[in-house]
This record gives C-alpha cells, sequence and structure tokens, in this order.
C-alpha cells in the first residue's frame, strides 16, 4: 500500500510541475518574435468573410504579467504548503502543541477553544426545561442557529419541510412532539421504513390506494370498501398504521387519517408508496452536536409548533 502511495504522489508531482513548466513555456513561446513573422499591427494575412483581417496585436503587458503572475504563485504555493510533500514551511494540519501528552490537530484545537468560549453559555441553558428554553427568545435565537447549520438542508429554513422531510412547524408528528421524543430524534436519528407490498397485485393496490384515500373523504367507494378488507386484515397495514389508521409513534408509522402527507396525497403517490414502500432516514446528531447543544436545539424545534 505504502508503495502505491508513494507512486502515485510521485506522479501527481511530476504531472503538476510539468503543467507549471509547459504553461510558463507557452505564455513565453507565445509572445517571443519569430523570423517571418508580422510585426505588431501588420495584417497576418489571414481573412474571413471577404474583408475580415486578422492583425497580429500582442496582449496587453499587464495581462501578459498577470499569466506570468499566477504561475509563479501556484509554484511559490506549491514549495511552501503540503500536497505530495511536507511544505518549504513545514506547515501540517497536525498542530504541534500538546495537550493532556498528546499531539492534538489543528481542527481539534480550534474545536476546543470554541468549546471553551461558548460552551459555559451552552451549558447555562442545560438545567432549563424544554418547554421554558422554548419561551426564551435568545436561546430560540441560539437554537434557530443550530437549526440553519445542520437541519435546514433537509427541513428548509423555515422547518416546514419538503417532500420526504417532515414539517416540524405544524402539530403532525410522525415519531411524537412531546419534549423528550423530538430530543432522541436528534439525539440517536430514526429509521423509518415502509415495506413494499407488490405482492398484492395492482388490483389490491388499487383498492388499498382507495381506502386510504377515503379516509379523509376521496377515493372510489366500492373499491375503497374493498381495500378495507385488505387494509384491516390478517398481515394487512393495521399492523403499523392500526385498526383506526391513525399511525403509531413508537414505530413511526405516519397517521393516514389526516391532510398532512409526506411523500404527497395524490392517488399515484400513493400507489406508488405502497407498491415500493419507502425508507426514511433521519440522521443521528448527539456525538456531533453534544447534550447541550442538542438541549438547544430540541427547545426550538419544540417551540415551532408551541406557540
Amino acid at each position: 500500500m505504502s508503495e502505491m502511495s508513494s507512486f502515485w504522489s510521485g506522479w501527481i508531482l511530476i504531472l503538476s510541475v510539468g503543467n507549471l513548466l509547459a504553461c510558463l513555456w507557452l505564455v513565453w513561446w507565445s509572445v517571443k518574435k519569430r523570423p517571418g513573422e508580422a510585426n505588431a499591427g501588420d495584417v497576418t494575412g489571414h481573412t474571413w468573410d471577404g474583408d475580415l483581417q486578422e492583425y497580429n496585436n500582442p496582449l496587453p503587458r499587464w495581462w501578459l504579467w498577470l499569466f506570468y503572475g499566477t504561475l509563479i504563485f501556484a509554484g511559490v504555493y506549491m514549495a511552501l504548503y503540503p500536497w505530495v510533500w511536507d511544505g518549504v514551511l513545514g506547515w501540517t494540519s497536525a498542530d504541534k502543541s500538546m495537550r493532556s501528552g498528546a499531539v492534538v490537530s489543528q481542527y481539534e484545537n480550534e474545536v476546543q477553544k470554541a468549546n471553551d468560549t461558548y460552551g459555559p453559555i451552552y451549558a447555562k441553558y442545560r438545567a432549563v426545561a424544554v418547554a421554558d428554553l422554548a419561551k426564551d427568545a435568545e436561546a430560540n435565537g441560539m437554537g434557530k442557529r443550530l437549526f440553519l447549520t445542520y437541519c435546514m438542508q433537509c427541513h428548509g429554513s423555515d422547518a416546514k419541510g419538503a417532500t420526504g422531510f417532515p414539517n416540524l412547524s405544524d402539530n403532525d408528528w410522525t415519531w411524537g412532539g412531546t419534549p423528550e421524543q423530538i430530543k432522541a430524534s436528534i439525539e440517536g436519528g430514526r429509521n423509518a421504513v415502509m415495506p413494499t407490498q407488490a405482492h398484492l397485485g395492482e388490483a389490491a393496490i388499487d383498492q388499498v390506494a382507495n381506502y386510504v384515500m377515503s379516509l379523509g373523504g376521496r377515493g372510489d367507494k366500492a373499491k375503497a370498501e374493498a381495500g378495507k378488507a385488505i387494509f384491516t386484515g390478517a398481515g394487512g397495514c393495521i399492523a403499523c398504521h392500526g385498526p383506526d389508521a391513525k399511525g403509531n409513534p413508537l414505530m413511526g408509522a405516519p397517521n393516514l387519517t389526516d391532510n398532512t402527507w409526506l411523500y404527497g396525497a395524490s392517488e399515484g403517490v400513493i400507489k406508488k408508496t405502497i407498491t415500493g414502500g419507502r425508507n426514511g432516514v433521519m440522521p443521528a446528531h448527539k456525538a456531533l452536536l453534544g447534550d447541550d447543544k442538542v438541549h438547544l436545539l430540541t427547545a426550538y424545534v419544540y417551540s415551532l409548533s408551541n406557540k
């Protein structure tokens, strides 16, 4: 493995230095006056469209020196800083300072400095109950900034979610909306699985879809009646969604009787969900954020649906 690594490092070094030298030569060669060439300002003899002629006008000197400058900068940067070698400055992301007898990386040192500075601020809110913390404007401001950093990529900056990502600003909770349940979702993440029901066949899936739609006052009544028997039958959908189709927060099974839909409420989308199943993942954040930040973030999320 080390021989392979050394080979590729050397190969990258040769390509990089070779490309810089080739670019330097090309710029030099392109401005060099050669015998037989037209003088600056003369016509080169190339003509297009009858009377459109090419003049031998050199690049502006400032533009030429800009090319040289970028190449020189690249060469100096490659010499000073590590890439396939250590670099003249000897700089490395592994900070030489010691902490508790161990060499600590520069990144770890910066994280430690941030924790030393901001840790006490987060810690003072740790002892406050989530429901009370949700009413604190300053704490909510900090929680919102955490949300915009770590959560908005899926749930949106307004926390209203998107297709496949739940709205956190309403009162519909797949895994439960108590402070404890929200914190559990943030800390440990969630894995929601809707198994495929393709084995039912196209006709039965059509009937079940119409039954699900009928729970919200839609769908074909005849098909819905046939779908109800499948939904509530042994081995049917009630195992997760319950006999009343109101879901089960312990399993992450959503309520099918309201008008909140994670993937869409059209007949086609519902059929697709039944046929192909769904897999939803909420990543765990405890290791990344720590207890204090998770507590603040929980309070902010809780505040969105508990004004």
